[in-house]
C-alpha cells in the first residue's frame, strides 16, 4: 500500500487492482468539490442526495477512462416524476452536474423518495467520448432499481458484460456534504481486446470480491478521517496482492463562457436570434450547470 504522507482522503480518485482475482476498482470521496457543485442551485434534500450519488458514480466511471480528453456523460431522463433530466459528466478530473426538476412536485416527495418517484418512467444513458479517435459509445438501460448505482450496475451487466458492484454513501448536513463510493469489476479475460467468456456473476473469484465489497459500511465510506487506501486495505488485506494507483485530483469543471455561447448562437438563423433577444438586443443565456448568466449581444 502507500505511506501516510501520500494517502488519499477527499476530492481525488484512487484506482486499485487485485490481480489474483482478476478485479479492478476505483474509490472516491467528494468533499468541497461536491459542495461547490450543489451550491449552484437551491435543491431540496432528496434532489441533493440524488445528484450527489450521480456525481460519485460519474467520478468512479470517469476514472476508468484511459486518455486525456476522454469524456464520460451520465444522463437520466424520465416522465411523471419530480425530475425530468439529470446530467453529469467527467473529463480530465473535472466534474459537473445538475437536475432539471418540478419545484411543486418536490414538496410531496417525502424525505427519501424512490428512484421511480424521482424520475417516473425513464431511461439511463451512459456515453463515452474517446478523444483520440473521435468515436462515441453509448449504452441505454431502463431507469430501474433502488438507486442510480444499482441502475448503473445493470448497465455494465447488459451493455458491457462486466460484473460490477458499486457502493455509495452520502451524508448531507445543511450546506455540508460528503459523497463517497467504490466501484469494483471482474475482468477475467483482461481489460480489453478479448471477449470476456468467463465474466459471469457466479465466478468464484467475483463472488468472493463482491461479498467483501458488500460488507463495506456507509460510515466507513463517508469517514473523512479514513484514507481510501486504508479503506481498500480493510476489505482486501487477505489477498495475495493489492495494487493502488493514485488518480487525478477532482474539481468543479463547468466549461461555460461567453465565447462558448456566442459560438452556439451563431448557428441559429438571424430571425431566431432576434426573437431570443430582449428589447436592448441582448440574448441572456444561463448555464444549467453553474447558474451563471451571460449577456450576448445579437
Amino acid at each position: 500500500m502507500t505511506d501516510a504522507h501520500s494517502q488519499t482522503f477527499s476530492d481525488r480518485l484512487l484506482g486499485f487492482a487485485i490481480p489474483s482475482r482478476d478485479c479492478r476498482g476505483r474509490a472516491v470521496r467528494l468533499g468541497p468539490v461536491i459542495e461547490d457543485i450543489l451550491s449552484a442551485h437551491d435543491y431540496a434534500a432528496p434532489l441533493k442526495h440524488c445528484l450527489a450519488e450521480a456525481l460519485v458514480v460519474t467520478a468512479l466511471m470517469g476514472g476508468l477512462l484511459k486518455d486525456e480528453g476522454d469524456q464520460l456523460t451520465v444522463q437520466a431522463q424520465g416522465e411523471g416524476g419530480i425530475a425530468s433530466l439529470l446530467a453529469c459528466d467527467y473529463r480530465g478530473g473535472e466534474l459537473r452536474g445538475y437536475i432539471q426538476h418540478d419545484r411543486e412536485s418536490e414538496m410531496d416527495a417525502g424525505a427519501n423518495p424512490s428512484l421511480e418517484t424521482l424520475f417516473g418512467k425513464g431511461h439511463l444513458a451512459i456515453t463515452f467520448d474517446i478523444a483520440s479517435t473521435g468515436q462515441r459509445y453509448q449504452g441505454i438501460v431502463p431507469l430501474e432499481g433502488a438507486s442510480l448505482a444499482e441502475a448503473i450496475e445493470t448497465y455494465f451487466a447488459q451493455s458491457e458484460q462486466v460484473p460490477t458492484r458499486i457502493r455509495t454513501a452520502i451524508t448531507i448536513h445543511g450546506a455540508e456534504c460528503v459523497a463517497a463510493g467504490m466501484l469494483i469489476q471482474h475482468l477475467p479475460e483482461g481489460e480489453e481486446g478479448r471477449e470476456r467468456l468467463h465474466a459471469r456473476l457466479d465466478h468464484p473469484h467475483w463472488e468472493h470480491i463482491a461479498i467483501l465489497a458488500e460488507s463495506l459500511r456507509h460510515e466507513e465510506l463517508a469517514d473523512v478521517s479514513l484514507s481510501l487506501e486504508d479503506l481498500v486495505w480493510r476489505l482486501y488485506h487477505e489477498e495475495d496482492e493489492v495494487r493502488v494507483m493514485p488518480g487525478p485530483a477532482l474539481g468543479k469543471g463547468c466549461r461555460c463562457s461567453a465565447v462558448h455561447f456566442e459560438e452556439i448562437l451563431s448557428r441559429f438563423p438571424k430571425d431566431d436570434r432576434r426573437e431570443m433577444a430582449n428589447d436592448d438586443g441582448i440574448i441572456v443565456v444561463d448555464c444549467a450547470f453553474c447558474s451563471k448568466e451571460f449577456a450576448i449581444l445579437d
